[in-house]
């Protein structure tokens, strides 16, 4: 029998006659409350929908297309939608007592006490970017960037950002600052790259012995100092049960305070310990005027993109060789229309790009855009917020899953380059500092254009097909390349 949940769950379902804790209901009916104050009648056919599993992706689309009315609109969705997920999830009751909310969570008995590790080697003093065996330098990384930018698989302004990087070495230290990397073990986190940069990190994962060998010997072999909480000398932490206590940890640390959110989990899992982190930063951000957050934005999901990435699409789409498009037009008739379809319906600024896997699912989804959500709301209360949006990356939670190893293996043949982890590693620490050197990057009228700033989306908003209409051949063409 599986254990009981603990910590943060989902709450009970009122319907269900067996008191079970629904994903789905919770779920569509936070989605249904975000989008209630803009779009009523979209949150009324949300919360009405019956097959939530199969058919949430146009939902979390329409999150998207109904912040776009006005500047205002996306904060307004992003408020609701968070006042929903911390009035819904809960922490679990113990010995038959009833959930709490997440305001009444109460702290451990004992405090956290702190290990601390230090690295041994000279901390590395400019930019240098691991990319297909290489270590690119100074203007071999400007170089790389612009070529990415050219074939559409970065947008152009992470030239600006990078530049700014390389020019600045002495930014890589973030001196005067703790970066709280919540998910210290994450392939996708920058612990790493800081600890080489000889940053100081309050280092967050599970007490489990191989995620702590692994930080160690991340350490060993940087220039930085790490710390950790602890109990009994045993560093980690449980995301899910210990929020109030590490509120009170991390609230402690010295310098600036970034809390950089690098969880994952599978299923509703997911879900828990992404709201264990909002958690988290609502109580550090009411705490601690200083706090910044950090956040890695999925490039597979829905995003608002400038006019000329929908361009630069349209245009691919339009120049596909005769062999393209004659092998396309037999298979989008087979398919009903479902393959290599076009990526816009026609120009528009902004376009909608529509880059969700089904094979992620909905509770994936709510993840994700539940951190999006918090990074509008931070922005939009004047906090200093570093969100960008992350390369699709061969981690061991993409390679697992078979269906989207095939499909990031074929990738490159419909114009999309999947990046390896050390490379995004890098790439996305290197965006960090950027942004906590310059006040979260340039600020625009509209929350899209930020979270467009600097993405580096690997190609999914400027390829010549709609991500989703073409994922299915991918993965087809790369089924060998996946065993490989």
């Amino acid at each position: 029998m599986a254990a009981a949940p603990h910590g943060l769950v989902f709450p009970i379902d009122p319907t269900d006659a067996e008191g079970r804790r629904s994903t789905t209901s919770t779920g569509r009916g936070v989605v249904a409350d975000a989008l209630c104050p803009v779009d009523p009648v979209g949150s009324r056919a949300a919360e009405r929908e019956t097959t939530w599993r199969t058919q949430y992706l146009p939902w979390f689309r329409r999150l998207v297309e109904a912040g776009l009315g006005t500047p205002e609109d996306a904060g307004t969705v992003a408020r609701a939608g968070l006042d929903s997920l911390h009035a819904r999830m809960c922490v679990a009751g113990q010995d038959g007592e009833p959930d709490q909310p997440l305001t009444s969570w109460p702290r451990s008995t004992a405090g956290f006490g702190q290990v601390e590790l230090h690295g041994s080697a000279e901390p590395l003093r400019e930019l240098v970017l691991p990319y297909r065996g290489e270590r690119l330098r100074g203007d071999d990384v400007r170089r790389r960037v612009e070529a990415w930018a050219q074939a559409g698989v970065v947008e152009p302004s992470l030239a600006e950002a990078i530049d700014l990087v390389l020019d600045n070495p002495d930014w890589l230290r973030l001196e005067g600052r703790t970066v709280a990397v919540i998910g210290a073990g994450s392939e996708m986190g920058p612990l790493q790259a800081l600890s080489r940069w000889g940053a100081r990190v309050a280092a967050v994962d599970l007490p489990r012995d191989d995620i702590w060998e692994r930080v160690s010997d991340t350490v060993a072999v940087g220039a930085g100092t790490v710390v950790a909480p602890a109990l009994e000398g045993r560093p980690g932490a449980d995301l899910l049960a210990d929020v109030p206590t590490l509120a009170d940890w991390l609230g402690e640390q010295p310098g600036t305070l970034v809390l950089g959110n690098y969880v994952y989990a599978d299923g509703a899992t997911n879900v828990r310990v992404s709201m264990a982190v909002d958690e988290l930063s609502r109580r550090l951000l009411e705490t601690r005027d200083d706090t910044a957050l950090a956040f890695l934005a999925t490039p597979t999901d829905v995003f608002a993109v400038p006019g000329e990435a929908v361009d630069q699409a349209l245009a691919a789409y339009a120049g596909r060789g005769r062999f393209s498009k004659g092998f396309g037009r037999p298979l989008r008739t087979v398919s009903g229309g479902r393959l290599l379809q076009r990526p816009y319906a026609g120009p528009a600024d902004p376009g909608i790009n529509d880059s969700l896997v089904p094979q992620q699912g909905p509770n994936y989804a709510l993840a994700k855009r539940l951190q999006r959500w918090r990074a509008t709301n931070a922005r939009h209360d004047g906090r200093l917020v570093s969100l960008n949006v992350a390369p699709p990356t061969r981690t061991r939670s993409v390679v697992k899953n078979r269906a989207l190893a095939a499909a990031y293996a074929g990738a490159h043949r419909f114009g999309v380059e999947v990046f390896d982890p050390s490379t995004s590693n890098v790439l996305m620490a290197a965006l960090l500092v950027h942004d906590l050197h310059t006040g979260g990057g340039p600020h625009h009228e509209h929350s899209w254009q930020d979270e467009a700033y600097a993405a580096a989306h690997g190609g999914l908003w400027r390829a010549a097909y709609s991500p989703r209409s073409a994922l299915g051949l991918a993965a087809l063409l790369g089924v060998g390349g996946a065993r490989g």
